[in-house]
């Protein structure tokens, strides 16, 4: 049975560009919309594609139905620009009209979204990790470095600390140093906060960077993710390792993140953390 064409709203990172990769790999149809100030255009230069301003949604719709596009994956970072500079066009508004303050957190307008192209637009969101299920990360130590016991413990610091600000729709990471926070993620994202972390640090090194999903998260949009950009970062700013949810985190460009690692002395892994399931 052919698969529908799939649309591809791409955001930063590499987690567009692997999707690409994917349909390519696959044979399957493709159309990607890809966001002023947003998406990299080196990677949409040979693809077939639309460029759109991040508040005209009406706009990406007529170009994802004349398209013949059937289902939708969100990939990639968006930074969220204010409510002036957004500019949102009649679909937007509505949106975020029929939001209202659950608009206000990355993870209820993104719910928001959703169902509004399903219900409303007739799509079919789907997940990244459905279409990449080995980027999905494992309960495993990735590569030949392991964490030792003040590592494990700022793991399970991270975790709560990370669980803590998702609850509040804030962001899915967190820095831990024997205990101490050191740094949480919020709209700038996981880079940032770790340059954040590299500005504070003088000789003093350890610490692990934690990146799990918000409780009751939608599994279809902004799983946390990882790959060979991270590891770099996480390096320069003196940190011992990466952990991230296990069945719960994307893991990009794995082996190159895994021969990265093992070549700065830094620890990767999957860990399990209790809550709902990544379906």
């Amino acid at each position: 049975m052919m698969q529908p064409k799939l649309g591809i709203l791409a955001g930063s990172g590499a987690l567009p560009h692997r999707l690409i990769e994917y349909c390519r790999e696959t044979g399957r149809e493709f159309f990607v919309i890809a966001f002023d100030g947003q998406t990299d255009p080196d990677m949409v230069s040979n693809v077939p594609h639309a460029w759109v301003r991040l508040g005209a949604a009406g706009t990406a719709l007529e170009h994802l139905k004349k398209e013949g596009v059937g289902e939708l994956v969100m990939a990639g970072g968006i930074r969220r620009p204010s409510l002036v500079s957004l500019r949102p066009d009649a679909w937007a508004a509505k949106l975020l009209a029929k939001a209202g303050v659950k608009a206000f957190g990355d993870d209820g307008l993104l719910r928001a979204i959703i169902r509004a192209l399903e219900e409303d637009e007739g799509f079919r969101v789907v997940a990244a990790h459905s279409l990449l299920p080995d980027n999905l990360a494992k309960e495993t130590v990735y590569g030949s470095h392991k964490p030792d016991q003040q590592d494990s413990d700022d793991i399970t610091r991270g975790i709560e600390v990370a669980r803590g600000i998702g609850a509040l729709d804030v962001g899915q990471a967190a820095v831990v140093h024997q205990g101490l926070v050191l740094a949480v993620e919020a709209i700038d994202g996981t880079d940032a906060m770790l340059s954040r972390v590299a500005g504070i640090r003088q000789e003093e090194k350890g610490g692990v960077l934690v990146k799990v999903r918000k409780p009751g998260q939608e599994n279809r949009a902004d799983l946390p993710t990882v790959g060979l950009d991270t590891v770099k970062k996480a390096f320069d700013a003196g940190l011992n390792g990466i952990a991230v949810e296990a069945g719960g985190a994307l893991i990009l460009d794995r082996e190159a993140a895994i021969a990265e690692a093992d070549t700065r002395g830094l620890f990767l892994l999957g860990v399990t953390v209790k809550g709902d399931s990544c379906g």
